[in-house]
């Protein structure tokens, strides 16, 4: 059964962000994932996930100004400065956290721009980043977003993120995987799951219901099937990441919320597999 990490950014949101920690914990989780935990320092945070027993399978690397619209420094002409300063930033607090996968996002393509232009400055500053961190252990990953979410965003298709990691070619620079933005975008993301995954350059999964983003098991998206698929490919690829549950509970940040949606988890968990 694939490892699951809970998204303290989108649940638990009743609770402060470090009590989320134990909520996961009691919850089965067997780790956590975060989006941006810049605010808390990393000495209480590893200090929370160690008291739970709990790993920290993935952070983002700061993203630029969020609250005026900026998502990921990676592609921006003239923000190189910026950029280095998150990545540096990033890869302190990952080292003193001890997480070993750090999302880099792109950012947004302005209109009107030279979308090859803002590739190639991708890449080069990946290249980059890659180098930085590899003397820690740490992998950078690249995540295509759908635009019904992310509009403009520069990384949007699962062929496109991986032909970046080609081109660059940094052996710790992959692919993180959401199969919520895969099925958006692309359809049958059980289909490409059986694609990538099996390539070694799929680090990380993440899941969520299609399309308003609850649990997986509301809308459209197989999660049984792809759930199924991972097990499939684990055991035949050795591949052990972890899948981030990043999603809306369906009834919001009420108390209980985040636990009463995690029928489709128990489900899982207890399903008889495969000899």
């Amino acid at each position: 059964m694939p490892r699951f990490a809970a998204n303290l950014g989108f649940l638990y949101q009743e609770l402060p962000f470090l009590d989320r920690v134990e909520a996961a914990a009691r919850d089965g989780f067997r780790g956590i994932e975060c989006l941006f935990p810049y605010d808390v320092p990393a000495s209480a945070l590893r200090a929370r996930v160690e008291a739970h027993g709990l790993a920290v399978a993935l952070i983002n690397a700061p993203p630029g100004d969020w609250a005026t619209g900026e998502r990921g420094l990676a592609s921006l002409a003239g923000r190189e400065g910026d950029y280095r300063d998150a990545i540096e930033r990033a890869l302190a607090y990952a080292c003193e956290l001890r997480v070993p996968r750090v999302h880099v996002l792109a950012g947004l393509l302005p209109a009107d721009s030279d979308r090859d232009a803002a590739i190639a400055r991708f890449e080069e500053r990946l290249r980059w980043a890659a180098e930085r961190a590899r003397p820690a252990g740490i992998e950078l990953l690249i995540e295509p977003i759908n635009p019904h979410d992310m509009p403009a965003y520069l990384l949007q298709r699962q062929d496109e993120a991986h032909a970046i990691v080609e081109r660059v070619g940094a052996p710790n620079l992959r692919v993180q995987m959401d199969l919520y933005h895969c099925e958006r975008v692309e359809g049958d993301a059980v289909s490409m799951l059986r694609r990538h995954l099996p390539t070694g350059r799929v680090a990380h999964l993440q899941i969520a219901g299609v399309p308003d983003r609850h649990e997986p098991d509301d809308g459209r998206l197989d999660w049984r099937g792809a759930l199924a698929a991972i097990d499939e490919i684990a055991a035949a690829t050795g591949w052990d990441g972890w899948v981030g549950c990043e999603y809306r509970p369906r009834r919001g940040a009420v108390p209980g919320g985040t636990s009463a949606g995690l029928g489709w988890l128990r489900d899982h968990a207890s399903a008889p597999r495969r000899s």
